[in-house]
């Protein structure tokens, strides 16, 4: 929810207040759809939005009551909204259509957040999904998404095609997993590690929780299911789950291509610009660890981003290594229709190529139980991945005690004092498993980059409510 609604705003967290999962952002937050909503151009989100909370059983969010009511905006300064999520728990309008026209593919997800195993390995979250691929979620995205773009003629859109897979649980269909990959011929992350002796050697020299979520103690209740244990999980389990994954990125890349295929029949694809990217990561292995969480490493925070320039323009294809965040995604479509973005945005328009002079970018972190109370300050500069943990709280976020007595069952929450922290030298240690927060030889290197993360770092401008069934 943090990182959707600063795709949307052009802000960093701290300042549109959504710093964590189950705060809604208010409908005043500035929105770049809103912008070209305003200056004449036709606004649509397709799929999953995810700016107000998904664990709405009362309905108290207008995002669970949309599809509910037959409604589809506007909302958030987009004029159509079509709502899709994981599977069919979450009120949404792919959950309604799938009920009305095919109710029996409903039993063919797997069961979210319960960690039940299946597949051929009994990976966690797993599911051999009967259902046919223009059924899924992706594909019925695809299809709501070209069916808009057909309908808007020659006036000026923006369309945010919001894909929920890749993604937990995982259960695309099955006859596409099988006629795609064979999991057994699937290689292991390069961040794996095997031995679970190796794997507590790397852990136990980051912070706490790291090793605690390996062995179970740490439920990682914001992560995913708590009820996983990371060091019982089998490398063929890894496999199989790494198979599901790719299988879901094909659905999209070939969603993808049709989308494309419809701009250029529509005779539009010369003049569209297009912004491919995600949300955020998963550990997917890395280190023995699955989903995410407070997990500051690039296989959570160094999501793709793929920006095509309208082939009109004739930008120069170009690989950026700068630094840069989602935060600039909303600035740069302003900049794109030339729509002058609010002074309110945090971000800056993406460069179309090397040599911007940019120097960091920054990611927080803030737990919504209170009873964890982590709070992760990160930047990336030069080279360099550096995460300062902030002292634990107990009365800041959600206290959800219907929740935390399910999920809160048996887990043990480190506290930090500020003293805490992960430095890593990403040119040389990649995979991020040499922690030199306390290296006295990084010393100066360490206290250059916390300085500079907070002379940068928005200031907490306000303080909203998590929200979750009591």
């Amino acid at each position: 929810m943090p990182s959707r609604a600063t795709i949307l705003s052009g802000q960093h967290p701290r300042t549109h207040g959504v710093v964590a999962n189950g705060i809604a952002l208010p409908q005043t937050t500035p929105s770049m759809a809103a912008e070209l909503r305003r200056a004449g151009y036709r606004t649509a989100l397709v799929g999953k939005a995810h700016f107000e909370p998904h664990l709405d059983p009362w309905l108290s969010w207008s995002e669970s009551r949309i599809a509910w009511g037959g409604w589809s905006g506007p909302w958030y300064g987009f004029d159509h909204v079509e709502f899709a999520g994981h599977g069919p728990i979450v009120q949404n309008h792919y959950t309604d259509w799938l009920y009305r026209n095919h109710p029996e593919a409903i039993r063919g997800f797997a069961p979210v957040l319960t960690g039940a195993g299946g597949g051929d390995t009994a990976a966690p979250e797993v599911a051999h999904n009967p259902m046919p691929r223009d059924q899924y979620h992706t594909d019925w995205v695809a299809e709501r998404a070209t069916r808009w773009l057909r309908q808007q003629g020659d006036a000026p859109w923006f369309c945010w095609v919001s894909f929920p897979d890749p993604h937990h649980p995982y259960d695309p269909p099955s006859e596409e997993v099988r006629r795609r990959v064979n999991w057994r011929d699937v290689p292991l992350p390069e961040g794996y590690v095997s031995s679970s002796t190796a794997a507590r050697g790397i852990l136990d020299r980051k912070p706490a929780h790291w090793t605690a979520y390996y062995d179970g103690r740490f439920k990682n209740p914001e992560g995913g299911p708590t009820s996983v244990v990371p060091a019982q999980v089998t490398a063929d389990q890894v496999r199989e789950i790494t198979a599901m994954v790719a299988v879901e990125n094909e659905l999209i890349d070939d969603a993808v291509g049709r989308i494309l295929a419809e701009l250029g029949s529509l005779g539009v694809d010369e003049r569209t610009d297009i912004i491919f990217t995600s949300d955020h990561g998963d550990l997917g292995g890395d280190f023995g660890l699955l989903y995410k969480g407070p997990y500051h490493v690039d296989g959570l925070l160094r999501v793709p981003l793929i920006w095509r320039p309208a082939p009109i323009a004739g930008v120069a294809p170009s690989v950026v290594d700068e630094p840069v965040g989602l935060v600039d995604i909303a600035p740069t479509v302003c900049a794109v229709a030339d729509v002058t973005a609010p002074d309110a945005m945090d971000g800056t328009p993406l460069p179309s190529g090397p040599g911007s002079g940019r120097e960091r970018v920054l990611t927080t972190w803030d737990s919504q139980f209170a009873q964890v109370g982590f709070h992760l300050r990160t930047i990336y500069r030069d080279g360099y991945l550096c995460t300062r943990y902030e002292p634990s709280t107990r009365d800041v976020g959600g206290s959800f005690p219907l929740l935390w007595a399910t999920w809160g069952r048996g887990c043990e929450v480190p506290t930090y004092i500020g003293s805490e922290g992960e430095l890593y030298d990403c040119t040389d240690d990649p995979l991020q498993r040499e922690n030199r927060w306390d290296d006295p030889s990084m010393r100066s290197v360490r206290d250059d980059l916390v300085a500079d993360m907070y002379d940068h770092l928005p200031p907490l401008r306000r303080t909203l409510r998590v929200s979750a069934p009591t």
